[in-house]
């Protein structure tokens, strides 16, 4: 493997690295599984050719557990890997600030992916997520509507934007954003066999979650990482929570390399933002 250059230290170097390997690992998983499921997706009946794929192909049942836990790996050691390039960038801002905006803008983009993918399950999370979604959309003043139509479009497509958005276009989007950071990389399976071996064990017992619609039901948790989105959806305007909000964090991280004092209040901003979305999680988690 050949690891990239990059401006950082040989600690925040050795770090980026490693979680950016696993994330790799995760993510080549996750193509490939998702390959097998997408072959017996119909975005017309979307939850029933989720629910009902371990019936139509041989081990139908593990591969969408494959692809739906490889991915959350991935998204994992994604956020673990932008995080050491963020710390690591703060403490010798030497990144040109191009490349910065484009692995910047490669932040919203997988989450945007992962998040599609519970949208297309179609269950009860999928449906109240994919719900919210358009609904904050829509509340962007002049651009909601084109912003809509071009992600989501649910209320009058179904699923089939959604589905071109998850298998194809967000997916070449992020390789796009990140392509002259990850180009670098030199991933082998054989050196992380123990983390692909566990996975691919845990998917063999553990079967991702569909969560079918039950009466009496009023509150529906959507997936995790959108938990605090959620939760502060009850308290603020859906664009002050589903877009102000992310957009505040997002420039604190694009002042990251201006200079030590920006860098340094953007920062605490950050990590502000980050605790405050913590806790509405764990509310959201404990309703």
């Amino acid at each position: 493997m050949s690891s990239p250059s990059n401006p950082m230290g040989l600690a925040g170097s050795f770090y980026a690295v490693r979680w950016g390997e696993k994330s790799f690992v995760a993510l080549y998983l996750s193509l490939f599984s998702g390959v097998v499921v997408a072959l017996q997706y119909d975005p017309a009946a979307p939850f029933y050719s989720a629910s009902t794929i371990e019936l139509l192909i041989p081990f139908g049942g593990f591969w969408r557990s494959l692809h739906f836990y490889a991915s959350q790996l991935f998204f994992l050691c994604f956020l673990c890997h932008f995080a050491v390039i963020v710390t690591a960038t703060a403490g010798a801002p030497s990144i040109p600030y191009a490349k910065w905006a484009l692995l910047l803008g490669s932040l919203p983009v997988a989450v945007l992916l992962l998040f599609t993918g519970y949208v297309l399950r179609a269950d009860a999370t999928g449906e109240a997520a994919g719900v919210i979604a358009e609904n904050i959309m829509l509340s962007v003043p002049v651009a909601g509507e084109w912003l809509n139509a071009l992600l989501f479009s649910i209320a009058r497509d179904g699923m089939v934007r959604v589905y071109a958005n998850h298998v194809v276009g967000l997916g070449l989007l992020w390789l796009i954003l990140c392509w002259d950071h990850v180009r670098r990389y030199r991933v082998s399976f054989r050196q992380h066999g123990g983390l692909t071996v566990a996975l691919l064990i845990f998917c063999l017992f553990v079967q991702a979650p569909l969560e079918p619609y039950r009466l009496g039901v009023f509150h529906i948790a959507g997936p995790w990482f959108f938990l605090g989105l959620q939760e502060m959806l009850r308290l603020v305007p859906p664009f002050w929570s589903g877009v102000f909000s992310p957009a505040l964090f997002l420039v604190a991280l694009a002042l990251v390399p201006i200079d030590a004092r920006w860098c340094r209040r953007s920062l605490w901003f950050a990590v502000l933002w980050l605790v405050i979305y913590g806790v509405l999680t764990v509310v959201g988690a404990l309703r």
